[in-house]
């Protein structure tokens, strides 16, 4: 396990985040593996040709030209994966053939601490908890169209809370648990494979025409190599609700406690009843300890998508109910990092 490289990028990330000056400089890894999933969606995603002679109609064409776009979703995901991953390799194979064993180390921590969202995360919400306090709604609805695709129009107060919410447990495990989970088992190649897959289902996962057959390797396996860390940032969560004052409503040990446990409940009751297989577990959590109902009926470009209820709280959330959620937000981050020097410790690891 690589605790002690997942320690450092974790405190590196925390400290400096990704700079702005780099992003316009020179873009993003991210950003980077998003051009190549273009390129390939392009290149690979087309149509079937109509050989029917009547508008590509044909009932019994179907099945295999979904088999032919499925398969040709399989070979971009491999490619998607396959070509980071290995660059990744080959630079750190020749990277230890020429500088000190220290430096090497130190050039992973850095290249791996671009792709965990941990602070990132916290100021894209922050802003939202922000925008309502300086410019009312509106402040709140624009903040919140940066980290949420729902329609911004449609939400009210409460609803912009409770986007806000949603984006920062779901992330939370996407951004920052899973990341550091796969770079602490395999390293900066596991993290840059786990990157790679999670923007390709960020990008074509979606049950589109377009993208329903195409994307379908891309989202089930995100959805796959998201199990862990869904499963992780609950504890988090939960862990982080065991203490006390990091809510106002939560002022002592005991109240902390019963907080905590109603979040297990939550989770136990709701969480594979939303209509993903692993944003159910933080956003059960966060709601139980928030005492608030999230997911739910939501608007997505005109359109109703229905999702079952994660608590049984209030629906009306505050803007107190976010400034809670991102206290829990900054102790489930601190557990995480404990976590890591806990089993350095246990397991011998030293900082190399």
């Amino acid at each position: 396990m690589f605790l002690s490289l997942t320690l450092l990028a974790l405190l590196v990330e925390s400290a400096f985040g990704y700079p702005d000056a780099l992003f316009r400089r020179i873009g993003h890894p991210v950003t980077w593996i998003g051009r190549l999933i273009t390129m390939l969606d392009r290149r690979l995603n087309t149509p079937p040709r109509d050989t029917t002679g009547n508008g590509g109609n044909d009932a019994a064409a179907r099945p295999l030209d979904a088999l032919c776009q499925r398969t040709k979703g399989v070979l971009a995901l491999l490619l998607i994966v396959s070509l980071p991953t290995g660059l990744a390799l080959a630079a750190t194979r020749l990277a230890q053939s020429f500088l000190p064993e220290w430096v090497v180390f130190l050039l992973q921590a850095l290249g791996a601490s671009t792709l965990i969202a941990q602070k990132s995360l916290r100021a894209h919400v922050q802003a939202v908890l922000t925008g309502l306090r300086q410019n009312g709604l509106e402040g709140g609805r624009h903040a919140v169209a940066q980290i949420v695709g729902r329609d911004p129009d449609s939400l009210d107060e409460s609803g912009v809370i409770r986007a806000a919410i949603e984006s920062l447990s779901e992330n939370f495990s996407d951004g920052v648990v899973a990341p550091v989970f796969w770079l602490a088992v395999f390293g900066l190649p596991g993290i840059v494979a786990y990157k790679a897959i999670n923007t390709a289902d960020s990008m074509i996962g979606h049950m589109t025409p377009r993208h329903a057959d195409f994307g379908r390797a891309a989202a089930l396996t995100d959805d796959c190599v998201n199990i862990p860390a869904s499963r992780l940032t609950a504890l988090w969560l939960v862990l982080a609700g065991l203490i006390p004052g990091t809510a106002r409503d939560r002022p002592t040990a005991e109240s902390a406690f019963e907080t905590s446990r109603n979040a297990l409940t939550t989770i136990r009751r709701d969480a594979h009843r939303h209509r993903s297989p692993n944003a159910g577990w933080p956003e059960a959590a966060m709601a139980g300890l928030l005492a608030l109902r999230l997911a739910g009926p939501r608007h997505y470009k005109g359109k109703c998508v229905t999702d079952s209820w994660m608590g049984n709280g209030r629906a009306e959330a505050r803007q107190q109910d976010l400034a809670n959620a991102l206290g829990l937000y900054r102790i489930a981050c601190v557990i995480q990092a404990a976590f890591l020097v806990l089993l350095m410790v246990l397991f011998g690891h030293s900082w190399s």
